[in-house]
Parts: C-alpha cells; sequence; structure tokens
C-alpha cells in the first residue's frame, strides 16, 4: 500500500538506486576483467624477455667456445718451434652445444666457424687466419640443431657473430709463436 501523504515523484523513484547498483557492478567486473588480462599479457611478455636473455647469453657462449677453439689459448699447436707455422683451423662445419648448466640448460647452441678474407695470409713473415664464427641458439631444436624451421609457440632463437684473427710469426719463441 502507498503512502498518500508521500509526493508523486518518489514513488516514481522506487528501484533506481538498484539499477545504478547493479550498472556500477557490471562496469566494475568488466574493469577488473580487463585488468586481469593485461596482467597475464604483461606477465607473458615478461617471460619472453628473460628467455630472450637467456638465449642472448647462450649464443654469446657459443662464440667463446668457437673463439678458445679458434685462436689456440693453450698454444698447442706450435708446443716446440714455430717454424713451420701452423694456425689452428675452424672445428667441424657445425657444431652442437647442448650441454649448459644453469638457466641456460634448456637451449641448444650451434656453432659454425668458416675462414674468412683469403685466410690464412701472409704479411711479410707473418701468417694471419682470420675467422667467422656464427653462434645461434635456440629453446627449440630441430634433429638437435638451431634454428628450427618449424617452431611451436614460445620458441625463442638469438643469433650472434665474430670475426676473429690470430697471427703468428716463426720468428718469435715458441710456444706462443706470437706477433710482436
Amino acid at each position: 500500500m502507498s503512502n498518500p501523504l508521500r509526493p508523486i515523484c518518489c514513488r516514481l523513484q522506487r528501484g533506481l538506486s538498484l539499477v545504478t547498483a547493479i550498472f556500477l557492478m557490471v562496469v566494475l567486473a568488466m574493469l577488473g576483467a580487463f585488468m586481469l588480462s593485461v596482467t597475464a599479457i604483461q606477465e607473458s611478455s615478461s617471460q619472453f624477455d628473460v628467455q630472450g636473455v637467456r638465449a642472448y647469453q647462450a649464443a654469446r657462449a657459443g662464440i667463446e667456445w668457437g673463439a678458445f677453439q679458434v685462436l689456440d689459448p693453450n698454444h698447442t699447436l706450435n708446443p716446440a718451434t714455430c717454424s713451420p707455422v701452423v694456425l689452428p683451423g675452424c672445428p667441424a662445419a657445425s657444431t652442437n652445444l647442448s650441454g649448459l648448466a644453469g638457466s641456460l640448460s634448456p637451449f641448444t647452441v650451434t656453432v659454425t666457424c668458416s675462414a674468412v678474407i683469403n685466410a690464412p695470409t701472409t704479411e711479410g713473415n707473418r701468417s694471419i687466419g682470420a675467422y667467422q664464427i656464427i653462434a645461434t641458439a635456440c629453446n627449440q631444436p630441430s634433429a638437435g640443431a638451431c634454428p628450427n624451421a618449424s617452431p611451436t609457440s614460445g620458441y625463442v632463437e638469438r643469433q650472434l657473430q665474430a670475426t676473429l684473427s690470430k697471427c703468428k710469426d716463426p720468428t718469435a719463441t715458441a710456444p706462443r709463436c706470437a706477433c710482436g
């Protein structure tokens, strides 16, 4: 039963607060859902960034491995004498490194090496070898090698290149035979 003393305008506005409350709840729910989706996308993007940095570090490890192979830091190629000069050669045409440790363990690195710049060459009495090393790291290798031609979701790959040279002098002292 309606109150005859209540003005007509107040009687017509009954239920308006309920409609307003439902509208605000729907808007807030939609805003919350949007914020959750943005947070999920940001988290996924952050994970890909971390994986990209790890792939870069794995490729860098591959470059360092290749540099160690061609620069002969232990001087094993000329142990007694510097004549004739023996320059290091590239490792096998393509080498796959899959035994990385720690956070790099999910990655495989494929290292290729080639002699460049008409190597080996001679300047005076010095022999110079130049090498180009390419290291490709990925987290989903194809047949044990990178890059993968048909990767699945979450694939990360980084490639680094380095050009190195090694100079040996036959008149220098063994075992280094360093150019001076």
